[in-house]
């Protein structure tokens, strides 16, 4: 007998714990959706040669092969994340897509990573971006943190979206004589800020052989977070002469202003996120929950120049930003900030108390579906109480009683499970009760 043993890194979720998950993707969608976003899905299984393109995490790549072909020679691998398919798709369809291309996708992705608390092999990522022809309007860097901040508000989570955009540190940092290659080397240890801290990057930016003074200019710059125009003001202070870094504030003012009717609770801008891909090349994101600190970000993205160079000899400019699923969901179960009550879409249970009321069941379960009502019949006749108890233990909200219907009256009688109250009504009239209250 094989012993049935989880792999770790592939989280496998109770009934109750799915249907959760579920209303979590369905609502990100919902509001993806509503803001034009298109629903995308493509294969889980890329060839080699397109993920390897991306070039960062080619360790961490999921090889598919039949296992009496040639060992290690893949030519299929599994997408890790969902970047690179929509690059390969977008660069494939170019010609049939109407730009700019706005979509939406939600799926699994795999990565080869060391599972530990909060990651995971197999993991979902709520993913928008739009993509340009040539250009890219900058009205949609502002779209995405206002995607973003709704989605958040509509699962109930308090979220802090922090802004900022690669030409101001990259300008700043050519302000001060540094070359490109020792800028991205600054970025790449600024990046770390929030793991090992200010004196811990400092000692790190002295060994790329910055002077005192330049590796606190660094600093100073990363420090500067807050309320939008405040910090624009603070940068304005800075009086730092260079057409970039300029450039880079113009943008973050604009944002700025777009996003006004967001409270500075939940929008400031961080002039020391980084966004360590090295493809941003404007406004990048970072999303925190400051009621669950020690999450990080969870939601992170930004502008990019060119999508799908790789792939095709045509600009195709994009922003975007992705909600790290699994990661959120696993967190909130661990902390019990998800009711996991019901284990069934069920909302109705009908009870078989005897052999022929088994058509009047069956009509009631009819009425009920087409009213968009999730319902299920008691699957043999059996004393009542163990009907209740199999309600009760699924979560299912109401248990109705057919012994009252018949086909011209409807009357039935209906328990509410979590009152404990019981009426006599007719199933129209109750229908109609029950739509209303979930308005």
């Amino acid at each position: 007998m094989i012993k049935p043993t989880p792999l770790s890194g592939f989280p496998e979720w109770l009934p109750a714990q799915q249907l959760a998950e579920q209303k979590f993707i369905d609502t990100i969608r919902g509001v993806y959706e509503l803001y034009g976003f298109s629903r995308l899905e493509t294969s889980a299984v890329e060839r080699v040669s397109i993920l390897e393109a991306k070039g960062e995490i080619n360790k961490e790549i999921y090889g598919i092969g039949r296992l009496q072909g040639p060992p290690g020679q893949w030519e299929m691998a599994l997408h890790f994340d969902l970047t690179v398919p929509l690059a390969r798709y977008v660069a494939l369809n170019s010609g049939a897509l109407n730009f700019p291309f706005k979509r939406w996708q939600i799926q699994k992705v795999w990565r080869g990573e060391r599972p530990q608390e909060g990651r995971f092999r197999e993991f979902y990522q709520a993913d928008i971006d739009v993509i340009g022809d040539g250009e890219l309007p900058l009205s949609f860097d502002a779209e995405m943190p206002a995607v973003i901040h709704e989605a958040f508000k509509k699962l109930g989570i308090k979220a802090q979206i922090n802004i900022n955009n690669r030409k101001v540190l990259l300008g700043y940092y050519q302000s001060l004589g540094l070359s490109e290659e020792q800028s991205v080397n600054i970025l790449r240890e600024v990046d770390k800020l929030d793991k090992i801290g200010a004196d811990k990057v400092k000692e790190t930016l002295l060994k790329l052989n910055l002077s005192e003074e330049t590796a606190e200019c660094c600093l100073a710059l990363c420090r500067l977070k807050g309320a939008p125009q405040a910090v624009l003001a603070q940068a304005e202070e800075l009086n730092v002469d260079n057409e970039l870094f300029r450039q880079g504030l113009e943008e973050l003012r604009f944002v700025a202003e777009e996003l006004s009717y967001i409270g500075a609770e939940s929008l400031i801008f961080n002039l020391g996120i980084v966004r360590g891909l090295d493809y941003y090349t404007g406004t990048i994101y970072e999303t925190t929950l400051p009621d669950y600190p020690s999450l990080g970000s969870i939601c992170s993205g930004g502008r990019y120049e060119n999508l799908a160079s790789q792939f095709i000899n045509r600009k195709l400019p994009g922003v975007g930003i992705s909600i790290g699923l699994s990661r959120l969901i696993s967190h909130l179960f661990s902390v019990n900030a998800i009711e996991c009550r019901t284990q069934t879409p069920t909302k109705v249970l009908i009870s078989w108390p005897e052999e022929n009321l088994r058509p009047a069941c069956r009509a009631i379960a009819a009425k009920l579906r087409g009213a968009g009502i999730p319902a299920e019949i008691y699957h043999e006749t059996a004393p009542l109480k163990k009907q209740l108890r199999y309600a009760s233990r699924k979560g299912i909200d109401y248990m109705l009683f057919p012994h009252l219907y018949e086909e011209k009256e409807e009357q039935i009688e209906i328990k509410d499970l979590q009152t404990s109250q019981q009426e006599q009504i007719s199933l129209n009239e109750w229908i109609e009760n029950y739509k209303k209250s979930r308005e």
